[in-house]
């Protein structure tokens, strides 16, 4: 029942995930910065539920960048309630091995908890949603979650279907991917939350196609979030597998009836590598990334060449 205080966090993992020790230069920053500021600050805003507390994870190294005061300044101008920690990411990072994935969380949760706990107040019962620094959510989704929850005994509730957006074009497409996506909600106690270890057994799942099955789940009605593409993203694309029909008179929907078309420089390597066929791409981010196996090196090489 949600009779209950709560705090809701959307976490957003700005930087510490995947590969390049979770950050891939000023530029890049700079850039996802630019996104967030003109399509994921307006979605916020256009929230009809706006209880919540936008959790920005960076690792250490952030908090010395004048970049990241720049993210704390257009939060604080838009009038969106933030805090921002320096210990990493909350959710367990599939591009390491699980003992390091293991720490590395573990590690963030204990560096990130003061923070955390001086945002809630009294409040019994917390929502952790992941909230990507380039995708949105529809202007319903924060009060859809909170009714999904209410007089339910689900842990866990996220949305399948959604759209993807080119924010250079701004044309839409449907997103139907064929597991479960990364916008979901995990409810937890406040004993459980704010205990790290307690946290780290209820909640650590390897990926976001886990949710399903290790939470009581339920799955929300309609598209009720916006991947997008733009260039800088680290594997998404418009023309993925997932993609479907052409939609129109989608963004009013996400707060973004009046969003320009996206002007950020796409580099020649990213041009170079986006031409290639979405399956190749993927195999030579396996490759270079992931696969432990003698001839990674090599793979890994003509990676990095192509990025820089």
């Amino acid at each position: 029942m949600e009779q209950q205080k709560v705090t809701h966090f959307l976490h957003v993992p700005w930087t510490g995930l995947g590969n390049f020790q979770g950050f891939r230069g000023d530029r890049w920053y700079r850039n996802r910065i630019k996104v967030f500021k003109q399509f994921v600050i307006p979605s916020l805003v256009a929230q009809t539920n706006r209880n919540f507390i936008l959790w920005c994870a960076f690792r250490f190294q952030e908090k010395s960048n004048p970049l990241t005061w720049e993210i704390k300044s257009a939060l604080d101008d838009a009038g969106i309630k933030n805090v921002f920690t320096f210990s990493g990411i909350a959710f367990l990072d599939d591009k390491y091995s699980d003992d390091i994935a293991r720490s590395r969380l573990l590690d963030a949760l204990h560096g990130s908890m003061g923070e955390l706990i001086n945002s809630m107040g009294d409040s019994e019962t917390v929502y952790f949603t992941i909230q990507p620094s380039d995708d949105v959510y529809y202007s319903r989704a924060i009060e859809s979650i909170h009714s999904a929850f209410r007089d339910s005994n689900l842990q866990a509730v996220g949305f399948r279907a959604g759209y993807v957006c080119d924010y250079k074009t701004l044309e839409v497409k449907e997103w139907n991917p064929t597991t479960n996506p990364p916008f979901f909600t995990i409810k937890f106690d406040r004993e459980v939350f704010i205990d790290p270890l307690k946290h780290f057994k209820y909640a650590a799942h390897k990926s976001h196609e886990d949710v399903p099955t290790k939470f009581r789940y339920g799955i929300m009605d309609g598209r009720g979030y916006l991947v997008g593409v733009h260039g800088e993203n680290i594997s998404t694309v418009f023309n993925h597998p997932f993609t479907g029909q052409v939609c129109y008179d989608v963004l009013e929907s996400f707060g973004l009836k009046d969003v320009e078309p996206l002007k950020i420089p796409t580099s020649i390597r990213k041009k170079v590598f986006r031409r290639m066929p979405f399956k190749a791409q993927k195999k030579l981010r396996y490759w270079a990334g992931e696969k432990k196996w003698i001839l990674r090196p090599i793979f890994a090489y003509l990676y990095d060449t192509i990025r820089s």
